[in-house]
């Protein structure tokens, strides 16, 4: 019997919710893919129990589609039930795990949340999330922060948490054997460039691809682009 054509599944962010993937969502689908976004990430208090919750989601083949905390759950998806796993594609994300620097800064973020803070470290982190032109845009700003306060204060905290504690997958790159695709806005500040490069150079025939115009919302900055890339790459996978 042929194998079951695999389910695309698109894993948003921190605090992010399916509004970040939906142009991808939409793009994936009129080219007649299986689409399904999972909220795993709202679920669970670590990690890799976030990634066994997404894998349960759908059954059968999967290709895994992550954008920052998502790709964190997609390599560990990947890493969990490899025979599963058709292709990763990682959209600004990350294998490290979280320097003491960041810790702090993140350990003072959710103390904020907590006191009821959220918009005023939203809108402080409004320009790290984007590139410097996409940052001037309202509208853009407008529907990021509306995004982060729906998902509240608690899972921001519970989120962050997660990723806090999250091991160093580095390592463990080189025994990915499906097809990677990694994509970085070239002003990434949240996951730098250096982060995707270095994914690409351990996954053996990983694609890299820096994005001109984008930050690290770049599903958002720079859809069209992204959209060609995913469709272009899962026509090889």
């Amino acid at each position: 019997m042929p194998e079951a054509v695999p389910t695309v599944m698109l894993i948003p962010g921190l605090a992010c919710d399916a509004e970040l993937l939906a142009p991808q969502a939409a793009a994936l689908g009129r080219a007649g893919h299986a689409v399904h976004t999972s909220l795993a990430h709202f679920h669970g208090l670590t990690l890799p129990a976030m990634a066994e919750r997404l894998r349960a989601e759908v059954p059968g083949p999967l290709v895994l589609v992550g954008a920052s905390m998502g790709g964190m759950l997609a390599l560990h998806a990947a890493l969990q039930e490899p025979a599963r796993v058709r292709g990763i594609a990682l959209l600004g994300s990350t294998a490290r795990a979280d320097t003491p620097e960041l810790v702090a800064l993140r350990r003072q973020a959710c103390s904020l949340f907590a006191a009821g803070r959220m918009d005023e470290v939203l809108r402080a982190n409004v320009a790290f999330a984007f590139h410097p032109n996409s940052a001037r845009d309202p509208g853009l700003v407008a529907r990021y922060l509306a995004m982060v306060l729906r998902a509240g204060a608690e899972a921001l905290i519970r989120q962050n948490e997660a990723v806090m504690a999250r091991p160093d997958l580095r390592a463990q790159l080189p025994g990915i054997a499906c097809p990677v695709l990694v994509m970085v806005g070239e002003a990434d500040q949240l996951t730098p460039p250096e982060h995707a490069r270095e994914i690409a150079a351990a996954v053996p025939g990983a694609r890299l691809e820096v994005l001109p115009g984008a930050g690290h919302m770049l599903s958002w900055e720079q859809p069209a682009r992204v959209n060609a890339l995913l469709l272009a790459w899962l026509g090889g996978v």
